[in-house]
């Protein structure tokens, strides 16, 4: 079967399961059948594309933990296909509904279930990368921390805390051992500071209302001159006089120019030719050089 046809007949039956509402349903849909395979296939890729292109665009719907690129045994290039294997199988469900028939540098791909994988034969022609690819995987792995160094960085930290609580303690015994007099008179300053702040705050405010009125002479009227608005520049000094129209077809900038211009040009230059014609070439005429021997 044509791999066109296979991917066309993947997209009707996963449209089928969505009229029937049997999507996200793992009991009733077509990707029963793959429950227990967390791989999948994928054909007609691009050949330029290596292992990381391809883990970036499918790492989309979940972790990828394996991968198999197939490669020339002489050349080592890409044969176009390749089988990923997620780390959870429900990603493989995903990744065969929204991938397949999608297009990746002009290619469409087509991507589908593997029911059983098999794992592919030791050889000794094969790259140190590729072997321990085949053998570790391509997930990432946990961050060892040497639990010695965490325990003592713990220990560190409850010193610390310790000792900061141990200092608010302390400070707090300085301040209840004060005598009362020195209270007293603390709260006292504060109240008095209080009290010259709102006469400050109050004195500002009636020397704003008991101020004397600006006379009418110095008041500004609508149609003054002499107006604080009217010193800025107003706004026709601002703006500047357009250039005049250009008289004839600007030729846009082979390297800078916009599709657009180019249109705006070919246009203008083809309405130009309909209407005044071709302009007038008043070449000169050619001249040869000529040797006088040849006279």
């Amino acid at each position: 079967m044509n791999r066109l046809t296979k991917i066309r007949q993947q997209n009707e039956l996963n449209k089928k399961e969505i009229e029937l509402n049997y999507a996200g349903d793992t009991g009733k849909s077509w990707h029963k059948q793959y429950a227990t395979s967390a791989w999948i296939y994928v054909g007609s890729l691009p050949y330029d594309l290596n292992e990381g292109d391809i883990i970036t665009v499918f790492s989309q719907y979940g972790e990828i933990v394996n991968i198999n690129l197939i490669r020339d045994r002489k050349t080592g290039k890409s044969r176009g296909f390749c089988y990923l294997c997620y780390a959870d199988q429900r990603s493989t469900n995903l990744a065969v509904d929204n991938f397949n028939g999608i297009k990746i540098v002009g290619r469409i791909i087509q991507v589908d279930h593997v029911e059983e994988y098999k794992v592919p034969k030791y050889k000794e022609e094969v790259d140190d990368d590729v072997k321990k690819l085949w053998e570790e995987g391509c997930a990432p792995k946990p961050i060892q921390i040497d639990e010695e160094a965490a325990e003592r960085e713990a220990r560190l930290r409850e010193k610390l805390l310790k000792k900061e609580a141990k200092r608010a303690e302390k400070e707090l015994a300085k301040v209840d051992d004060l005598d009362e007099e020195f209270k007293q008179a603390r709260k006292a300053r504060k109240k008095l500071e209080k009290a010259e702040k709102k006469r400050e705050k109050y004195a500002k405010k009636l020397a704003k209302r008991l101020r004397e009125a600006t006379p009418d002479d110095e008041r500004g009227r609508p149609d003054d001159d002499g107006r604080w608005d009217n010193k800025k520049k107003r706004l026709d000094e601002k703006i500047d006089t357009p250039p005049p129209p250009p008289s004839h077809n600007i030729r846009p900038d082979f390297e800078k120019a916009d599709w657009r211009d180019w249109a705006m040009f070919q246009t203008i230059r083809d309405i130009d030719k309909a209407t005044k014609g071709d302009k007038p070439n008043n070449w000169k005429e050619e001249e040869h050089y000529v040797p006088k021997r040849i006279h």
